[in-house]
């Protein structure tokens, strides 16, 4: 029905989903024939604490990334009581493995993404989605509104680049 209305669907890649890491994303667009109209949400916050690559997937994935959410994650372990699997706890719990952060607190490599969003030529939309359950939202929404808007800066323009290609 996607394809018959001209509708890009976008799927976030996380746990509990048809596709929820780089292998079953990579399933995923096999199984319904690499269709244009099935595309992906990007959200790096469930990369961290699987242990993943937000940034190659980026790459690996360029051309079906149709949406970007800011969320960040950071992980707690290390320290010989969290485990991964201690999400079962409650959000913000000192306790959890891992728990989502504001954006630009946690684990996410938030430059590296955002240059290499430039590279792919992504120029769709970009969201700050919420779930610190340790922060006011009302500091922390604005805060990482702003963390957003310094990060996702312009590439440079064809001028820039044609200054210091290489080809005569």
């Amino acid at each position: 029905m996607f394809d018959s209305e001209g509708v890009k669907f976008a799927h976030e890649v996380h746990p509990s989903e048809i596709a929820y890491d780089y292998w079953t994303t990579v399933a995923a667009m096999e199984a319904i024939g690499h269709r244009e109209a099935f595309g992906l949400n990007w959200d790096p916050s469930h990369f961290v604490w699987q242990d993943l690559d937000p940034v190659g997937f980026l790459w690996d994935f360029k051309d079906r990334i149709y949406h970007v959410d800011c969320k960040d994650a950071k992980k707690q372990v290390g320290n010989g009581r969290n485990g991964r699997m201690g999400s079962h706890l409650p959000w913000a719990d000192p306790r959890r493995g891992w728990d989502f952060v504001s954006t630009g607190h946690g684990d996410v490599p938030w430059e590296a993404s955002f240059r290499m969003l430039n590279t792919i030529g992504y120029d769709g939309p970009i969201s700050v989605e919420w779930e610190d359950a340790g922060m006011d939202r009302l500091v922390g929404a604005p805060e990482a509104l702003e963390f957003v808007r310094r990060l996702a800066f312009d590439a440079p323009d064809a001028a820039f680049d044609a200054a210091f290609s290489t080809t005569s």
